[in-house]
């Protein structure tokens, strides 16, 4: 399998960056290609929302803004799965994450059942990792678990959900394992 692992902190040795590394580890047992995408690498617009909220993204399915992001939406097609890892800012994803998966959600977020997305019905693990006190872990997996709720046409029969993982600096050591069991398990196929 090719699963795609994305970081959004802009810290490249953090424990954000220690999750992603978990994954592709486990990825890598697992005898599946790990695609690492780091959100703080790339030039990534902010949506303008354009055409009254529903610009050329609703009809074309990308975005018409240029920059580094339809080069990551072009290779999610391709992905078999993902990890999405970002820090926890005031209970949320970080700016870098919400800024991507913003434009991701309205070029992918298809609501007529003819019209099939690029990551409909693959599997993703959420990670959010809270660096700091911990507080705000269960707010930022519930936005990522919203994310993908809307990304898989609201309907959560069809979502492959396979696991929403909170770290914080206290269960690093073992937390990091389970990303890395997760990880593996995907790439397996399991």
């Amino acid at each position: 399998m090719k699963i795609m692992v994305i970081t959004s902190s802009p810290n490249k040795e953090g424990l954000t960056a220690s999750c992603g590394e978990a994954a592709k580890r486990g990825i890598e047992k697992g005898n599946g290609e790990a695609v690492m995408v780091r959100l703080n690498d790339l030039n990534l617009l902010r949506c303008e929302a354009c055409g009254q909220g529903w610009g050329i993204c609703r009809q074309e399915d990308r975005c018409k803004l240029e920059d580094d992001f339809e080069k990551v939406h072009e290779a999610m097609g391709e992905a078999d799965g993902y990890v999405i890892v970002t820090p926890v800012y005031w209970g949320e994803m970080s700016e870098s994450a919400k800024v991507f998966f913003d434009r991701l959600r309205r070029c992918e977020a298809k609501f007529s059942p003819d019209k099939r997305n690029k990551i409909q019905n693959k599997p993703f693990i959420c990670v959010a990792a809270a660096g700091g006190s911990g507080n705000g872990t269960l707010s930022c997996l519930t936005s990522m678990e919203r994310l993908f709720f809307h990304l898989n046409r609201m309907d959560s029969k069809n979502i492959t959900k396979f696991d929403y993982i909170g770290i914080t600096q206290r269960n690093k050591s073992y937390m990091l394992d389970a990303i890395e069991a997760g990880a593996l398990k995907m790439a397996k196929g399991e």
